[in-house]
This record gives structure tokens, C-alpha cells and sequence, in this order.
């Protein structure tokens, strides 16, 4: 095992609190959220069994943690009533408000409108 990988092996969680395994390294049986998720699962309130450590150039220290397969539940399927709520949430985040118009994008919080009410004198030069 290479010397950045050793730092990161506890599985009995002496070092760090709970069972720690390095990048790739998880038991059977353990998955993070988006890998239970690409399987249709969801953790369903479980704490985290381990984790997984690894070391990034960019990012630092990081972090992901594990649940455990045979506690997961399935997810729960999308409701009639929750796809509407959906829908009108992304409807609204694509409303101007200046102009009440369907800006055909998400509006960029950096502006608060679209982009033809933000730099009106722009549009009028095109």
C-alpha cells in the first residue's frame, strides 16, 4: 500500500472517529449518496457507517461518506403533485420579474432579471 494511501486506512476508527478508508478502498457492501442513488436507493436516515479520505492537489482534504447497502431504502417515486410543484418552481426561476416574460434560461441570480431588462441599452444597439 503507497505511503498517501496508509495515512487514510483505519477500519476500526481509531484515528478518526469511524472507519476510514482511502479513494477506491470501500467494503463491499458500502456506497456513498450517488453511488446508493444510480442504484435507485437512498441512505433513509442511516448515519454514516465510514468514510472515505482522500487528498486533493485543488481541493485539499476530502471527504465522502458511506452507508450501508442492506439498511438503504428505495427512493421514493415522484408524486403528481410534486412533479407540479417542480414544474412551477423551474417555471419561476425562468420568469423575468422586471418584465413577467419566459426568459427561455434560468435567470442568473447575479443579475435578478434577464439579461434584456439588466442591459437594456445593449439590446437596443443589436
Amino acid at each position: 500500500m503507497a505511503r498517501f494511501r496508509k495515512r487514510f486506512w483505519d477500519p476500526t476508527g481509531a484515528r478518526y472517529g469511524t472507519p476510514t478508508y482511502p479513494w477506491r478502498s470501500a467494503p463491499d457492501g458500502l456506497m456513498t449518496r450517488r453511488q446508493l442513488r444510480a442504484e435507485g436507493l437512498r441512505p433513509g436516515g442511516q448515519d454514516p457507517a465510514a468514510q472515505l479520505m482522500w487528498q486533493s492537489r485543488a481541493r485539499g482534504l476530502r471527504v465522502a461518506y458511506l452507508y450501508r447497502v442492506d439498511r438503504a431504502r428505495t427512493v421514493r417515486p415522484m408524486t403528481p403533485g410534486r412533479h407540479r410543484a417542480l414544474a412551477a418552481a423551474m417555471t419561476a426561476r425562468r420568469t423575468c420579474p422586471t418584465c413577467r416574460a419566459d426568459a427561455g434560461y434560468v435567470i442568473p441570480t447575479s443579475l435578478g432579471c434577464c439579461v434584456a431588462c439588466a442591459h437594456p441599452e445593449e439590446q437596443r444597439v443589436a
